[in-house]
């Protein structure tokens, strides 16, 4: 059964919705450092009378909300991140951001503000069994908030059924939603690489030194090669080495004694992310012994893929059509090799994660940019979802 929500509602909440979204956005804050932004959110929570517990996961707040008929037992959770990314504002609206080097770079500001849209509407409409809980969470930016929530305890002291979540995303039109069964996001790693040699004179004496600036050519192009001739062309992957730091521009005949590299590996199942692990220690292990240098790697897994559960997609799927028609959905939509620190929600709790549309025109900046901005026009439709999603859950035998 999929709960009809009126749309009136959130017109009705629209302009004080966007004001709260661009004063997130004017104020924003970094991983685990969200103190002001959580302040400004159980402000809120107080407001409408919705009892909350704060510093789960450090920074994280989780509200509650129960129904005001027969307890059926049932206990759904929305989640929502809070974080903002170190990067300078380029935009000229009236609300940029006040902190230099900061921005509401990827929508969270946004993702906020439509969980507190979907608590003002369930604060005021209690007519139904089961109990909500709102995640805000911190730190989905590379620094693992939601892996820090579940430690903290998140579904023992809020045990949960299930557990949604959405993303804005720049690419699609406006009020469309994509899903998926299935891993929808990527396992994320980290590669740092220290390549170390011998420095010296690149005029006088270049043979005496161990060139490491040769050396990391060299190791680039080599692993670069590595996804399209050592993975499965049909299992998505990637790695890209995207930072290059050694020796200094000013000495232009001067071999240093080290160069750092850093990038990323992509991957959407645990066999091609373990390919892609064994294959770069492979390839530096290869390049050091070939040119005879030590080459440091440091390969992290920062988040697991982001894998949704068919019942819940299919859920997820329902509440769209009923919500906003057929034409809106797209059903098995192409995973992203994004990565998304929710897939540590998902590790625990059956759930779903899907993207809600915010293009205007098909030429919007894309997420990360410093001129992106989120799009307030789809406050009410974010809103509408999260709270039939919720409500329909609910009502959903178990």
């Amino acid at each position: 059964m999929t709960h009809f929500i009126d749309p009136a509602f959130f017109e009705k909440h629209h302009l004080e919705l966007t004001h709260l979204r661009q004063k997130f956005h004017r104020h924003p804050e970094l991983g685990f450092q969200e103190h002001e932004t959580a302040r400004r959110i159980a402000k809120e929570l107080e407001r409408l009378g919705l009892p909350f517990e704060t510093g789960i996961g450090k920074t994280g707040i989780v509200a509650t909300v129960t129904g005001s008929q027969p307890d059926n037992g049932h206990r759904i959770g929305l989640r929502a991140d809070m974080d903002a990314l170190p990067i300078k504002e380029l935009n000229q609206h009236d609300y940029v951001s006040e902190s230099s080097g900061r921005m509401h770079a990827c929508g969270h500001d946004g993702h906020t503000t439509m969980l507190l849209g979907a608590a003002r509407y369930l604060a005021e409409h209690r007519d139904f069994a089961g109990t909500l809980y709102l995640v805000f969470q911190p730190a989905e930016e590379g620094l693992g908030g939601g892996r820090e929530m579940v430690e903290d305890g998140l579904f023992e002291r809020f045990p949960m059924q299930a557990i949604y979540a959405l993303h804005n995303w720049p690419t699609l039109p406006v009020g469309q939603v994509a899903v998926r069964t299935g891993p929808i996001m990527a396992a994320t790693d980290r590669l740092d690489i220290t390549v170390r040699g011998k420095g010296g004179h690149g005029g006088v004496n270049p043979h005496l030194s161990i060139d490491p600036v040769r050396t990391a050519a060299s190791l680039i192009q080599s692993l670069h090669s590595v996804v399209s001739r050592e993975i499965n062309p049909l299992s998505p992957a990637a790695l890209s080495l995207c930072g290059l730091q050694g020796g200094d521009l000013d000495g232009f005949a001067i071999i240093p004694d080290e160069v750092r590299i850093s990038g990323t590996a992509r991957s959407l199942d645990d066999a091609t992310r373990g390919q892609l692990e064994s294959s770069v220690q492979r390839v530096c292990e290869g390049t050091a012994a070939t040119y005879n240098c030590d080459i440091e790697l440091n390969y992290q897994r920062i988040f697991p893929a982001t894998i949704n559960t068919a019942e819940e997609t299919r859920h997820v799927e329902r509440c769209v059509v009923d919500t906003l028609g057929e034409s809106a959905l797209i059903r098995d939509t192409d995973p992203s090799l994004g990565g998304e620190d929710f897939a540590f929600m998902l590790e625990k709790c059956p759930g779903a994660y899907f993207f809600l549309g915010t293009s205007k025109d098909g030429n919007d900046y894309p997420l990360h940019n410093a001129r992106y901005d989120f799009n307030d026009a789809i406050i009410p439709t974010g809103c509408r979802l999260l709270v039939t999603i919720g409500l329909s859950a609910l009502s959903t035998p178990a």
